[in-house]
């Protein structure tokens, strides 16, 4: 589920808070770290549930209707395209989905407000009205209305980023990330697994929770000694000056290139002048791509960037 870069950047937000307050410990912050993707991952499957949840309460108003005294003839005859949706119900019946949740005991048994919310803000999407009132659909009409729903619906909700940040603090910024991972779940869906879709897992590979843990503590460790590095390769700035995201993202980039052997300089490099494009400020990535450059050259020179691997070795 989680690229290099998202964990980098979760890497980045632990540092930036461990080094800015003076309370917490190295491995309280370390344990805040691995929390923190913990929680991503209980929201994605946490988002998953919601379109069941937005279903079974479509069910419970289409049984009300039958079951009025005097029912018309759309009450007994209604409209089931959406309960009948084939994503939901292979989404219902995952086991993946069923074992995570019930491990962890999420639900949205506390927001049935906001499931009402949904469901009346969905019944006035173009959208929606275009798959209810279509013809019988096949599988690919059935994903492109659950994409239409986390996409315009979920992403769309006000209500529901409010509630999302009042459960987590990690979820404050992780919602379009989530989706966007929900998405390509459902597009890998095919109709002839029925239960047995496969959810994304927490690492992509089994290297990522090693990488993130080494990261952030090699870089504590050679804080002090890369930020006089920068300094000494940062001409006509003042080291005080400099926005404090740039000199950490530089010294994650550092220690990087430094520490780990099998990760190209030129990935590591790029990687972080993407980041610093995105959380620090606007001049961040032309600068940090000076002062990077010349370190990298720096360290070349002192024979201290050493890389083994497959296509790594002698690597200029």
């Amino acid at each position: 589920m989680y690229s290099r870069r998202l964990l980098r950047i979760k890497v980045m937000q632990v540092l930036y808070a461990y080094l800015k307050t003076e309370s917490p410990s190295l491995s309280h912050s370390e344990k805040e770290l691995l929390h923190s993707i913990k929680k991503s991952y209980d929201l994605y499957h946490y988002l998953l549930l919601l379109v069941i949840e937005v279903k079974n309460y479509a069910l419970e108003r289409i049984e009300l209707a039958r079951n009025k005294k005097r029912p018309t003839y759309q009450d007994l005859h209604p409209n089931t395209r959406f309960v009948d949706n084939r994503i939901i119900l292979q989404l219902e019946e995952s086991t993946e989905l069923r074992k995570y949740t019930e491990y962890t005991g999420i639900s949205w048994v506390q927001y049935p407000e906001l499931i009402r919310k949904l469901y009346r803000d969905m019944l006035d999407k173009d959208w929606y009205r275009k798959y209810m009132d279509g013809d019988e659909p096949d599988y690919a009409i059935d994903r492109e209305l659950i994409v239409h729903f986390y996409h315009d619906l979920v992403l769309g909700s006000d209500e529901l980023s409010g509630d999302l940040e009042e459960q987590s603090i990690y979820w404050n910024d992780e919602l379009e990330f989530v989706v966007g991972m929900i998405i390509k779940t459902i597009q890998k869906f095919r109709a002839a697994q029925g239960g047995n879709v496969r959810l994304m897992a927490m690492y992509k590979s089994p290297d990522d929770a090693e990488f993130t843990k080494r990261l952030f503590r090699r870089c504590l460790v050679h804080y002090d000694e890369y930020l006089k590095l920068i300094e000494t390769y940062s001409h006509n700035w003042d080291i005080e000056r400099i926005a404090y995201m740039d000199n950490l993202l530089m010294v994650m980039a550092i220690t990087e290139i430094t520490e780990f052997p099998e990760i190209p300089v030129r990935v590591t490099f790029d990687e972080y002048i993407e980041i610093a494009k995105y959380y620090s400020t606007e001049r961040s990535s032309h600068f940090i791509n000076g002062v990077l450059d010349k370190i990298i050259h720096h360290l070349r020179e002192e024979k201290k960037i050493i890389k083994k691997g497959r296509g790594l070795i002698g690597e200029v």
